[in-house]
């Protein structure tokens, strides 16, 4: 049975440290979705200095997830400001990832669900992973009860491949409970350091520096040999789990394109925990912005692999998106997480309601 549909606001600053993303989305929290307006308040880059400072939860983490919250709130007057979009019922903050380590119980995203709430005058769902990992699930990816409800009248088995800082996967089957999905490996968050690092750019735009280098097969190979690709999921990682694999001997093209190789290696290491190959790849998040890593992707997938622009989708505004449809489903208290997403027991809801306004 459907529930009521909401207008709901999604916000989401990914583990790429581009900025923060505001997408509206009119839903039920189920099988009726609407998508509305988003755009992209970009950091500033001494805003992603002082996030990058905090990440391993160490630093002054305090003052950084005020700055961090206000900021927020000021990327929703601006969205406000530039779309008509009326009346919001609830606002999803994913916030920030400074810490992830599921297996000691830990996941922390900075941002000020309170402090949010009574900035905006809005009820405000917030730490949505919680929860799950206090349960013993991996607290993330919580993206897939989503990529279902868009991808309802899509052919299956289905791939939604997600390319943020972490890379993440959907695999949708045929029945409404074929559902797995995990985290695969490094994103683009390697490759985006490494670029700063020798370019100044905090991206390696149109993989340009990567085309221009040549692949370390060897260090490839001592990648795929790390075990978390061969583990079963449910698993997710870290920002920073695989540093070790930053290529600092090499040039600064020669590591671009280790680093972009190694990316697409993780994703086709997910392929054998899949119950059936996906007949199709679709890929958002920053990553399918970069020519090399997609020409990479089709290569080692050997199935075809486009951007969810190409089913109609908005990969700039997917993940936001997705809180806002975590965040109503949430105050129906519906779960977020299942055990074939995170490895919870059952599934499970999850998200902290923060009321926005004193008169109701």
């Amino acid at each position: 049975m459907s529930g009521a549909v909401r207008r709901a606001l999604g916000l989401m600053s990914g583990t790429s440290l581009d900025g923060i993303d505001v997408a509206f989305l009119e839903t039920d929290g189920r099988t009726q979705v609407t998508a509305g307006p988003a755009f992209t308040v970009p950091y500033e880059e001494a805003m992603r200095t002082r996030l990058r400072s905090v990440l391993g939860g160490q630093g002054q983490v305090v003052e950084v997830e005020r700055e961090l919250t206000d900021a927020h709130a000021g990327a929703v007057r601006a969205f406000l400001a530039r779309h008509d979009v009326g009346r919001v019922d609830v606002v999803g903050l994913h916030g920030h990832t400074i810490l992830h380590r599921p297996r000691e119980g830990r996941t922390w995203q900075i941002g000020d669900g309170a402090r949010l709430a009574r900035s905006l005058g809005l009820d405000v769902i917030a730490d949505f992973r919680s929860a799950d990992v206090a349960a013993g699930g991996e607290g993330a990816p919580l993206a897939p009860v989503f990529h279902a409800g868009l991808a309802a009248g899509l052919g299956r088995p289905l791939a939604v491949l997600n390319l943020g800082g972490v890379g993440n996967v959907t695999w949708l089957g045929e029945g409404e409970a074929d559902v797995l999905a995990f985290d695969t490996g490094p994103g683009n968050a390697l490759i985006d350091d490494w670029a700063l690092r020798h370019t100044g750019s905090p991206v390696d735009r149109d993989g340009a520096l990567a085309r221009a280098g040549r692949v370390d097969e060897q260090a490839v190979a001592r990648f795929l040999a790390h075990p978390f690709l061969a583990r079963r999921p449910p698993k997710s990682l870290d920002r920073d789990d695989f540093r070790a694999f930053m290529p600092d001997h090499m040039s600064a093209a020669d590591g671009a394109a280790t680093l972009t190789a190694i990316t697409a290696a993780a994703v086709a290491a997910a392929r054998p925990h899949f119950p059936a190959p996906p007949g199709r790849w679709l890929v958002t998040g920053g990553g399918r912005r970069n020519p090399v890593l997609m020409e990479a992707l089709s290569r080692a997938l050997a199935a075809p692999v486009e951007a969810v622009e190409r089913v109609g989708w908005d990969g700039d505004a997917l993940e936001a998106q997705a809180f806002a449809y975590l965040a109503v489903r949430s105050l129906e208290g519906l779960p977020l997480s299942f055990p074939g997403t995170t490895g919870v027991k059952a599934p499970i809801p999850g998200g902290r309601l923060f009321r926005g306004l004193t008169d109701r």
